[in-house]
C-alpha cells in the first residue's frame, strides 16, 4: 500500500523529529509513503480565526498537492477533523470542486485511526520504559472521533506503565488562536490539565496533537515542573 504524508505546520517547523517518527512507523508496517515537498498548510489557522476567503484558497493548494486517490495520513486528529468536516463548508457553493473534495474527505486520515482501523496493527515492538498519561485533545475526541486507537497502541509498548488522566474531556486551553486571544482563561485551563498529570505521577504527558503538547510544554518549562511532553509517534518509534 502506498499512502500520501501531510505534515502539519506545527510538527513541520517545531517537531521535525516527530516527523521523520511517522514515517518510521508507517514503513515498519508494511506501507510505501509518498510525501509531496510542496505541500504547507491545511488552512484551519485562518479558517478558525473567521478569514474563510483565505481559508479556500489554502484548501484549494492541498486538494492540488494530494490529487491521488489513495490514503492521506495525518499525524494530527484537529488536522484532519478540519479537513472532513471543514472543507464541505468552504466549497458548498462550488459544485466544480465537489468531486475533488469529496475524494479529498474521504481519504485523510489520522495516523492512530490509521494504524489501528484501516491497518489493523497496534503492536510496533515500541520501548518505552516510563510511566504515562494521555491527553484527549478536544479535537480529537469531539471533532475527529478517536479515544481508544492511542490507548491501544500505548498498551503494547514494553515498558510503558499508562495512567489515566483525572478529567480527560476538559480542554488544555490551546485552542489555536484562543491562547493568543485569552491568555487568562487558557493559562487556568493548561495549568488545571498539568496539575492533573502531575497527580497520576507520570514522566510524560502524551497525545496525538503537537499543537496541544506544545502549549502544555509552554507551562511545564515556564514553571520548571517534573514533567515532559510527547507525541505518540515519538513513542511509537523507539522500535
Amino acid at each position: 500500500m502506498t499512502v500520501d504524508l501531510f505534515i502539519p505546520c506545527f510538527i513541520d517547523q517545531l517537531y521535525p523529529d516527530t516527523a521523520w517518527n511517522v514515517v518510521k512507523i508507517l514503513e515498519k508496517a508494511g506501507v510505501e509513503v509518498n510525501y509531496n515537498s510542496r505541500q504547507t498548510c491545511c488552512g484551519q489557522p485562518t479558517f478558525n480565526s473567521g478569514y474563510w476567503k483565505e481559508s479556500r484558497k489554502i484548501a484549494q493548494k492541498f486538494i492540488r498537492d494530494f490529487s491521488n486517490d489513495r490514503p492521506i495520513v495525518v499525524p494530527s486528529a484537529s488536522c484532519a477533523g478540519y479537513i472532513r468536516n471543514h472543507y464541505p463548508k468552504l466549497f458548498k457553493d462550488d459544485a466544480s470542486m465537489q468531486d475533488e473534495v469529496n475524494r479529498v474527505c474521504k481519504n485523510v486520515v489520522e495516523l492512530t485511526d490509521f494504524l489501528v482501523n484501516h491497518l489493523k496493527k497496534e503492536n510496533f515492538e515500541a520501548s518505552f520504559h516510563h510511566k504515562v498519561t494521555y491527553h484527549d485533545a478536544c479535537s480529537a475526541l469531539r471533532e475527529y472521533g478517536i479515544k481508544d486507537e492511542p490507548r491501544r497502541l500505548l498498551s503494547h509498548v514494553e515498558g510503558l506503565e499508562f495512567k489515566e488522566l483525572p478529567e480527560n474531556t476538559t480542554c488544555c486551553g490551546f485552542g489555536g488562536t484562543f491562547m493568543v486571544k485569552f491568555v487568562p482563561v487558557s493559562t487556568a485551563m493548561v495549568e488545571q490539565k498539568v496539575e492533573n498529570a502531575l497527580s497520576t505521577g507520570a514522566e510524560y504527558i502524551v497525545s496525538t496533537e503537537a499543537s496541544c503538547l506544545l502549549n502544555i510544554q509552554s507551562y511545564i518549562r515556564k514553571h520548571d515542573l517534573p514533567i515532559k511532553t510527547i507525541h505518540i509517534a515519538d513513542i511509537l518509534a523507539r522500535f
